[in-house]
Formats: structure tokens, C-alpha cells, sequence
């Protein structure tokens, strides 16, 4: 039994349970029929045919229908009978199960966080399974969730989840999205996310989805030929039905340029923000969504799909000013995080290639005399629309640590990834992440020397953080001064460095950072990318004056193999050195950082 649609036209795609029914709308333009069944009518073979509106949705409300029950579409086009998964699902049983009706009755219990603004961030990117082991959890968002303790003691604000939309089978990385309004069935559904969400706010820290627009799939595709219709035997409704079609992981992206694909999307990533209170979504590979073969061919770019990304930000910067808005392109395109007004794509930051490979080159390189200082500092210095925080900068992110590579202490060390080599210079890495201009992340499990490369199926080794706590207290110890949490590093949360001391031949770099200058806010940076201690080494200081040590990452609170290298204050005198008024004479572990700032006056 089914009742007029009058009073529903302005009711959204997907199944919404309305007036004690469920009012069931999909797009399909090329069908010839379409008709619905389900739980409630034990899934009868014809279902229940739904009307056909001249925009090419199908839609109809059903009294017998309720809140959770299984649902698939029937569409018929000639020939052909497809049962289909609703597209616009807010849950699934399955990445080849059957939709669910669910209404959004989570309670957020008055959930009003708002993120830290962007120069206070310090991003921890997650993946959910591996990150949630062995927390005696019912699924890996709960898991994730009862380890939020962790990351509080930490002192990490915001976390970056791996994608979580449906995917094929229960292992994966996330970026094979099959259903993606759906929460992952295997993660715990919809409600997990959510309760993960508020539990995190709850605790202060903030929460950015990954999310895949870039291609869908390309396993257990049901948006695949949806309606029955395709050209060249490609894709039909949802996908480009030619040889833009063709992406990295199949010929299965989006059709930028049809409506109703964009509105897919748009929808999408709103759903995020609105009904799962995200702070905000970081786009996996842009590249493929502006460009076909992710080159620089002007033939090959993909204006809807830069279009697509301006409209998306452009409505997320103006309904919720507070959220951020994160690429990974890693083509160092400054245009991305440029306002859609300038032609810009309109997102806050990008992840930074001109960072994390020079960085990485230089910390794992075996020998000192093949280091370049240069590469470093020329690292420190990269930013996009001179603003330092339209970078995200990082040495490990799930890319970083798999596909052909390993994490940091790994690449060091492979024979002894836990050993002192590894310890040493994967904690400058830390230093340089922590104290660079930029927006810094860090990947799960870095924080205890996680080893060998990330895959789906292996772990975090927990216990790491117990034989390893002092490596976690540096990283505690960084991330306190990189928010300025004590008053006495403000600097750091600032646009200003001056790299004012590079020696290649002693691999030493200094840098000054600030916001507005001055006691409580300049921070000196000293990092010794050398195996060679150094004793009474003179370096300009920006201001005379006592500077305090605030961090010696040469300190055996951080490991018991490290030197301890007696380091204290320096008292800096008006004596100019690498063109700043003031310097002073410090000592070096190898290998190793110090930070200076001032006490306020």
C-alpha cells in the first residue's frame, strides 16, 4: 500500500522514514521501471513499483515500511532486472548486503565543540582497525574511542580518520568506497562513528574524515551501470562514460560534470559535517579529481572536477566557518588552497610534498656526508600564499609508511628499527614536524616507534608505548610547546622563521620562530643532524638575555641509550652572530635538538 506522493516532492534521495512509513526516492533516469522491497514484505519478488517524475528520480512512500528495515531497489530496463543498493543508504548490511532505513535519532547530548584554530592544530591520522586492537572492544570505532585516553595525555587535538565508508570485505585502507553514505557495516555503522565523534569532542579533541571522491570502488560497485544504462561498456549514470573515465584504481571516476553527480557528492560531504558533526574532511588525491592522468597536461584536466571542489568548500567555509578543509595533491599547487573567488579550489591546507620527502631523504640517509642542510631548510621554509599554515607537514602518513616504503625508525635501521640510530633521528624528525611552520601531523603509533610499513591486517604494537615511554614523552613534550599549552612558545604557533644559521660541513641548523616577537613568543630551534657532538658552538640569538632550555631531545627522560649531553640556559649577549644581535654558546648531543624562548616579562 502506497499513498500519494503530493506531499513528498521536497523529501531528499535515499529512504526517509516519515508519517509512519518510509518515503523511498532514488535517481534513475534510464529505468523503465522501478520498485522496492524489503523486510516488511518478506523482499516479494515484484516489490512495489515506484512513480517516475520527469527529472528521472523514482519515488514512493510506503505505510508498511518502518525505521530498520533491509531494503533493495528492482529496476528494470528492457531486458534486464538489477537489484541495487540504495546509493544515498545511511546504512548497509553489507558492501553486497541490503540497505537499512535509519532515521538520525543519535543523541549528541548538547555537542557544541568547536576546533582550535588551524595555527593550534596538531593532527593525528588513524586507521580504525589497526588502531583499535586489543581495546576489548565491540568494533574498531568503539576501539578507537577507548583510546581517546591516549591521545588526550598525548596532547594531540585532532584526529584524521582513514576512510570509513563501505568498502569491499572487512580489510582494507578505506580508499575503495563501494557505498558512500554508509558507514562501514565491519566498523560498527553508523551510530559508532557517531558515538566516536562525541566522545572525542567530549575530550577536545577534534575529528577530520577522510573521504574518496577522486574514484568509487572499484569491487562491490552497485552505482556500477546503476540504471542499466552505459556507453562503451563503461560505468553509466554515476561515471564518465569515456576516456575520462580511466583513474589509478580502475575506470570508475565520477562524472564531475552531471548534476546529479555533484549533488551526490555535495550531499555527501555535507552529510559528514552536518549529521556526523566531523570537523572536517581531508579529499584523498585531488590530482585525480582536476586531472585525468594526474600530470600536467592541459588536455587531460578536469574542470568540473575543480569546480566540484570550489563549490563543496566554498558552501563548508560559509554554513560552518569553523571547520577545515584539507587536500593531499602533493603537487605543490598553491591554487588549491586559494579562494574559489581568485579561481582557487577553496581549501584551507594541503598536505606538503615540498616537506616530508626532503625531510624523510635526509633523516634516513646512512651516511652524515650525503645529508644536505639546504634541502632541510628549504623544507622549513616552502608555504603556499605566504601562509605558513596552508601546509600540513609530517614525515609519516599512511602513504609515507607503506606502498614500497616503511616508517621512519624503519628506513633508518631496517636491521634495528628500535635501536639507537633509529631513536635518534626519528625523533628529530619529531623536532622538525613539531617546530616547522605549518599545520603538523603525525601517524598513529610514530609516537612509540612503530616499525616495518602499515598494513590493514597488522596491529599497532601497543606495548611499544610502555617500552618506549620516553620517545612518547618527547612527543608530549613537543606537541605542549607546538600548542604553546605552558605561555612560553607562542612562537611556534606563528608565521615567522628566519633560518639564521646553516652549516653543511657540521650539518647544523638553527631557526628562529615567532608570532609577534618578543619574551614568551621567540622560539631557537638548534638541530644537530650529525652523529659528532658539539661543545661551545656559537649561535646568534634574536634578542640578549637568559634563554631557557625547554627541550633537550638528547635527554635520558626521553631514552636511557641517549648521551644526556649536559646542555643548560644560555645566556645570550650583545655580541651579533648569523646576522641577529645577540648570541650565545650551546652544546650538542648527536643527533639531536634543542629548543630555547624566553620567559614572559
Amino acid at each position: 500500500m502506497h499513498d500519494t506522493l503530493t506531499d513528498y516532492g521536497l523529501l531528499p534521495l535515499g529512504s526517509t522514514a516519515i508519517h509512519q512509513g518510509v518515503y523511498f526516492k532514488v535517481w534513475a533516469p534510464n529505468a523503465d521501471g522501478v520498485a522496492v522491497t524489503g523486510s516488511w514484505d518478506e523482499w516479494e519478488e515484484a516489490g512495489t513499483p515506484l512513480e517516475k517524475s520527469a527529472t528521472g528520480n523514482w519515488q514512493v512512500w510506503l505505510k508498511e515500511a518502518s525505521d530498520g528495515d533491509e531494503y533493495r531497489y528492482l529496476i528494470t530496463r528492457g531486458k534486464q532486472i538489477l537489484s541495487k543498493i540504495d546509493p544515498r543508504a545511511r546504512e548497509v548490511t553489507s558492501s553486497v548486503g541490503n540497505g537499512v532505513v535509519r532515521s538520525d535519532t543519535f543523541d549528541w547530548k548538547d555537542d557544541a565543540f568547536t576546533l582550535d584554530s588551524h595555527n593550534r592544530l596538531v593532527i593525528y591520522e588513524l586507521h580504525a582497525l589497526t588502531f583499535a586492537a586489543d581495546a576489548n572492544a565491540a568494533n574498531p570505532l568503539e576501539g578507537v574511542a577507548a583510546r581517546l585516553d591516549h591521545l588526550v595525555r598525548l596532547g594531540v587535538n585532532v584526529i584524521q580518520i582513514m576512510p570509513v565508508a563501505e568498502f569491499a570485505g572487512d580489510l582494507s585502507w578505506g580508499y575503495n568506497p563501494a557505498h558512500i553514505f554508509a558507514v562501514e557495516s565491519s566498523y560498527g555503522g553508523p551510530d559508532a562513528l557517531k558515538k566516536l565523534v562525541r566522545e572525542a569532542h567530549q575530550r577536545g579533541i577534534g575529528v577530520v574524515l577522510d573521504v574518496v571522491y577522486n574514484h568509487f570502488g572499484p569491487s562491490d560497485l552497485d552505482l556500477w551501470q546503476f540504471d542499466g544504462w552505459s556507453e562503451n561498456d563503461l560505468g553509466g549514470i554515476y561515471f564518465y562514460n569515456d576516456w575520462r573515465s580511466e583513474t589509478p584504481w580502475g575506470n570508475t571516476r565520477p562524472d564531475y560534470g552531471r548534476q546529479e553527480v555533484r549533488d551526490f557528492i555535495h550531499d555527501n560531504a555535507l552529510m559528514w559535517i552536518e549529521e556526523f558533526h566531523m570537523d572536517g574532511l581531508r579529499y584523498d588525491m585531488t590530482l585525480y579529481m582536476r586531472s585525468v592522468r594526474g600530470d600536467d597536461d592541459p588536455a587531460a584536466e578536469l574542470a568540473e572536477g575543480w569546480s566540484l571542489a570550489q563549490d563543496i568548500n566554498n558552501k563548508i567555509r560559509e554554513k560552518y566557518p569553523d571547520k577545515i578543509l584539507i587536500a593531499e595533491d602533493l603537487r605543490n599547487v598553491s591554487a588549491l588552497t586559494t579562494p574559489a573567488g581568485d579561481g582557487g579550489a577553496a581549501f584551507h591546507t594541503q598536505w606538503d610534498a615540498g616537506f616530508v620527502h626532503p625531510v624523510r631523504d635526509n633523516l634516513i640517509k646512512r651516511e652524515d656526508g650525503w645529508r644536505k642542510m639546504q634541502e632541510v631548510g628549504d623544507a622549513l621554509l616552502n608555504r603556499y600564499n605566504d601562509d605558513v599554515f596552508e601546509r600540513v607537514v609530517y614525515t609519516e602518513s599512511h602513504d609515507e609508511v607503506a606502498n614500497g616504503k616503511a616508517r621512519v625508525p624503519q628506513e633508518i635501521n631496517p636491521e634495528d628499527p628500535l635501536g639507537y640510530h633509529a631513536q635518534k633521528r626519528s625523533c628529530l624528525g619529531a623536532v622538525l614536524v613539531l617546530t616547522a611552520p605549518g599545520v603538523p601531523m603525525l601517524f598513529q603509533g610514530q609516537e612509540f616507534l612503530q616499525g616495518g610499513w602499515f598494513r590493514d591486517d597488522v596491529p599497532l604494537d601497543w606495548h611499544l608505548g610502555e617500552e618506549f615511554s620516553g620517545t612518547v614523552r618527547l612527543y608530549r613534550d613537543l606537541i605542549a610547546l607546538r600548542r604553546n599549552l605552558k605561555g612560553v612558545s607562542r612562537g611556534l604557533t606563528g608565521q615567522g622563521i628566519n633560518i639564521h644559521h646553516l652549516n653543511e660541513s657540521e650539518n647544523v641548523l638553527v631557526y628562529h620562530r615567532w608570532s609577534e616577537q618578543g619574551p614568551g613568543d621567540d622560539v631557537v630551534v638548534v638541530i644537530n643532524l650529525s652523529h659528532t657532538a658539539k661543545q661551545d658552538y656559537r649561535i646568534g640569538f634574536p634578542a640578549p638575555g637568559l634563554w631557557k632550555l625547554r627541550l633537550n631531545s638528547d635527554a635520558t627522560i626521553y631514552s636511557p641509550n641517549f648521551e644526556n649531553t649536559a646542555v643548560g640556559d644560555v645566556m645570550a649577549t650583545q655580541k651579533e652572530a648569523d646576522q641577529l644581535p645577540a648570541s650565545g654558546t650551546v652544546a650538542m648531543g648527536p643527533y639531536s635538538a634543542l629548543i630555547f624562548s624566553q620567559e614572559t616579562k
